[in-house]
């Protein structure tokens, strides 16, 4: 893969989430000298561990991920006999930089917007633990000869947006000289060479003027169409949008910087309307350069008429940055806080059911079982399927709990509302059964 291909890849990236299975109830009973006839002892399982994404600040793109994109947490252990519980299955933290919005990749809804560097949310989480055979002991059923399986742990395809978070966006056309820039004012090295394109990420650096640090982010070069993605440039531009503050440094050795001043603002205002009325500070670059020295008079006179300032500078030379920057942090210094997104525009992790207890029933398809129709008819339901994942069926005691539960809940008479008929398939999440009217009742 070529270094522009990993550019283009890395500030979105869709990944794979596996939080770990609950682990199974055991079925034992005490086996002691003296107590002939101990009672149930089996231990439950250990919950299932989360997958949680949580803020690396030290990240600052999203290329971690260009070959990890499955994460699956740990598996909780299985309960044990003298009434031991199983370990709780061990958490995966998927790290990412902060400006990270986290939607769901298959509803494209937004989850959760990651900005402070301790901020972190689970995404996926584990399965409950079955329970062991002493968890269902009573005063009717005192040596009960089952237990539960481990529920499954969650599973979803998550969508990670970068957008960096920054005091202040570098912009300009190609080759204006955001990275010298960038480079010279702060501890950034970003790579540098004379051909359009060569920042392919954008780069964070930390700059200091009469003692205010501040956060800058060399944004890559916008051609016209960016806002339609020419260039990379629709992904390149949502950058820019947490930053508070524009720093649009023109080729001044260029024929018409003006004519690059007016594109790159029209790219802004076609992108979101919000970035155009960004406040700006102009740096007039490569004036070590002869025709950037001719051409500056008659920038300055036309962006005045505009009430815009105009800053000469060098990147090269170092020329003139310094005054640039202490007239940002004077911007700086009366903007408010870059806006999060509000709770109000995200969507829960984990979304309360109205009605754990609720249910749907459905038939869905028919077929042949020695010359007979066969109905297949499928549950829905949060709780109901639940059950019967972590019913364990080889155990006799078991399944015959599970049809109980299933006529507490209603189930069997709503699917004799529905027409089921003896031998017709009852689907209930991965689990088929063979309805009985003998064992259904």
């Amino acid at each position: 893969m070529s270094e522009r291909e990993e550019g283009q890849l890395f500030d979105e990236v869709t990944i794979e989430v596996q939080a770990g299975a609950g682990g199974n109830g055991a079925t034992a009973f005490r086996r002691e000298k003296f107590v002939p006839r101990g009672g149930p002892s089996g231990g439950s399982g250990g919950r299932g561990g989360d997958v949680i994404v949580a803020v690396a600040p030290r990240l600052n793109t999203l290329v971690g991920f260009r070959r990890s994109k499955h994460f699956e947490a740990g598996r909780g252990a299985h309960g044990s006999g003298k009434d031991q519980n199983g370990a709780h299955g061990e958490d995966v933290i998927v790290r990412v930089p902060p400006g990270t919005i986290v939607r769901d990749a298959d509803t494209r809804e937004v989850l959760g917007d990651l900005i402070e560097p301790a901020q972190q949310m689970i995404v996926a989480q584990g399965g409950r633990g079955g329970r062991g055979n002493a968890a269902f002991a009573n005063s009717t059923h005192r040596a009960p000869h089952f237990s539960e399986k481990g529920e499954k742990g969650q599973q979803r395809r998550l969508r990670l947006e970068l957008k960096l978070i920054a005091d202040i966006g570098i912009i300009g056309k190609p080759n204006a000289g955001k990275s010298t820039f960038l480079a010279s004012v702060t501890a950034a090295r970003p790579k540098i060479a004379d051909y359009p394109f060569t920042t392919l990420t954008p780069n964070l650096g930390v700059a200091e003027i009469d003692e205010r640090a501040f956060v800058l982010a060399d944004i890559p070069g916008l051609i016209e169409g960016a806002h339609e993605g020419a260039g990379l440039g629709a992904r390149f531009l949502r950058h820019i949008e947490r930053t508070r503050l524009l720093v649009h440094l023109l080729d001044g050795s260029e024929e018409n910087p003006l004519d690059a001043f007016d594109a790159i603002n029209h790219e802004l205002a076609e992108f979101s309307p919000a970035l155009a009325t960004k406040p700006q500070v102009v740096g007039f670059n490569k004036m070590d350069v002869p025709d950037a020295q001719a051409n500056l008079p008659k920038v300055r006179r036309e962006l005045a008429k505009r009430e815009i300032e105009v800053f000469p500078i060098s990147a090269a030379t170092g020329e003139g940055v310094r005054e640039l920057l202490r007239r940002a942090v004077q911007f700086l210094n009366t903007l408010p806080a870059p806006a999060v997104m509000s709770e109000e525009e995200m969507m829960p992790v984990f979304r309360a059911e109205p009605n754990e207890n609720a249910f749907a029933i459905s038939r869905e398809d028919e077929t042949r079982k020695r010359g007979q129709v066969i109905h297949i008819y499928r549950v829905r339901g949060k709780k109901v399927e639940r059950i019967i994942a972590m019913t364990n069926w080889e155990q006799d005691e078991g399944a015959a709990r599970a049809h109980r539960v299933l006529q507490a809940m209603g189930v069997n008479d709503a699917l004799r509302a529905a027409g089921i008929q003896e031998g017709d398939t009852v689907q209930i999440g991965d689990t088929e059964l063979e309805w009985s009217e003998g064992v259904n009742r």
